[in-house]
């Protein structure tokens, strides 16, 4: 059945780049509709960052309590009941999905659940879960179906003894012990909350650090912090001869010559992602690709006209908050409404206690590219509201071109990181300086604080240590 009515965007998924592109095409005026195979919010809001956000919020309560004598108070007997932290981690992202649909009804966009097919150009064939077909005429499409979990080949997760996020996050009993391939902040996240409900985890990462892609130092206390808390951690170690029985997995941890032979109940893959593309084009159309992600110009428009793409299946970096930006720039494009704007520095965090965020280069990109800069570094243990909050743990660090005093990057791990960097992405937005940040007056005593005289430590003038 065809629709009688042209469409002016049809957007093939519905998470962070999907949902984003559809309301901002409503708010345009636009007749638009969103065909999302699973539910309103994609994978971020109802199979990664959401819900795990809301597990991660548990684990640190848990810790806190656990942790009370700390703060002068008395609790005994605290424990847990994993099967309804888990459930209210469900909540969350129902209660988020239904924001996203009656978002859609606020902006006249018409929401379709099904399993969505780019038939011909300007056709959108939608098949619902009944097995009916629907087709949508529309003037553009545009492609935001993102990326789902990699798996090791001849390794389906079962949500037992294999998995990966989407598997870990529908957990109703937590394992015993479990090994975490991949130290990225997917691995590490898992990591943080499996311990602190007591969990055996071991991390196994095959780079020279955790967290890669972070700054050294940054990298080093998350370390510290996890070692601390009991998790173990192979660096610059390969997982190999991975054999599942009825109760757990067994594998080998390779590290140059050295191989030691490990069991747990169960094995979570954290090794990134791949573009979710299957079923996305008819036999006759072809869209040019890069190592499996959709190619798009300066306008997100693909390889071929009216089809635009955005979000994860574009490519890195993978995160929700890049995805939204891609798709509404896409959309403003495509209509007119503005144009494109690149980005080339983007925050991006990791919510494990203690907190990372960054943005821009880290150091070590700084001495790469053989650039003239200059390093500020303030430690939250100088900081009062740290220390009154007993959480001493961290630092603020700043990359800044020695000449200028341009912002070329921040790095953050410690309490509220995820919240602090957005004070130095919109600096860099601004193309503040250093001396800005410096001379903005900081609410006391704040963990904000913290920036500004990393700021001034840039040349020696920060007053707290």
């Amino acid at each position: 059945m065809a629709d009688n009515n042209i469409y002016d965007l049809v957007v093939i998924g519905g998470g962070p780049a999907g949902y984003a592109a559809a309301i901002r095409a409503g708010q345009l005026g636009k007749k638009v509709v969103c065909v999302e195979m699973e539910r309103a919010g994609g994978t971020c809001l109802n199979w990664g960052c959401i819900p795990s956000k809301a597990l991660l919020k548990s684990a640190e309560v848990f810790k806190t309590i656990q942790n009370a004598s700390d703060f002068g108070l008395s609790v005994e007997g605290a424990n847990f009941d994993f099967s309804k932290v888990m459930k209210r981690s469900r909540g969350v992202a129902d209660t988020m999905g239904g924001g996203i649909e009656f978002l859609f009804k606020k902006n006249k966009v018409e929401y379709i659940v099904g399993k969505a097919k780019l038939a011909a150009p300007g056709m959108v064939e939608v098949t619902d879960a009944e097995g009916e077909v629907r087709l949508l005429p529309t003037d553009k499409v545009l492609i935001a179906t993102g990326c789902k979990a990699r798996s090791l080949p001849g390794l389906d997760p079962d949500g037992k003894q294999l998995m990966t996020s989407r598997e870990a996050l529908a957990m109703t009993k937590m394992p015993k012990s479990i090994v975490i391939m991949g130290a990225g902040a997917i691995g590490v996240e898992f990591a943080y909350f499996l311990n602190a409900f007591g969990c055996e985890v071991t991390i196994v990462e095959m780079l020279p650090t955790i967290l890669p892609v972070e700054d050294v130092e940054v990298s080093a206390v998350v370390e510290r912090s996890f070692k601390k808390s009991g998790i173990k951690i192979y660096k610059g170690t390969k997982v190999e001869d991975i054999v599942k029985s009825k109760s757990s997995v067994s594998m080998k941890l390779v590290k140059g010559d050295t191989v030691e032979e490990v069991e747990a109940e169960t094995l979570l893959m954290a090794i990134g992602v791949v573009a979710n593309t299957d079923g996305l084009l008819a036999d006759n159309l072809d869209l040019s690709m890069d190592r499996g992600y959709l190619m798009v110009d300066d306008h997100y428009q693909t390889s071929l006209a009216g089809v635009y793409a955005a979000g994860d299946i574009v490519g890195p970096p993978w995160l929700a908050h890049v995805a939204t930006y891609r798709a509404v720039n896409a959309v403003n494009g495509m209509f007119k409404a503005s144009k494109p704007v690149p980005f080339d520095a983007f925050p991006g965090c990791t919510y494990c206690q203690p907190q990372v965020a960054s943005i821009g280069l880290t150091e070590e990109k700084a001495k790469e590219q053989e650039l003239d800069y200059k390093v500020g570094k303030f430690p939250f243990a100088a900081s009062g509201k740290a220390v009154a909050t007993n959480k001493p743990e961290g630092f603020v660090k700043l990359i800044v071109g020695a000449e200028h005093g341009e912002i070329l990057g921040a790095h953050i791990v410690g309490s509220d990181a995820t919240e602090l960097i957005t004070e130095y992405a919109l600096g860099m937005q601004l193309e503040a300086t250093v001396e800005d940040i410096h001379s903005t007056i900081h609410a006391h005593p704040t963990l904000s604080e913290a920036l500004a005289e990393a700021a001034a430590d840039v040349h020696n003038e920060a007053i707290h240590i």
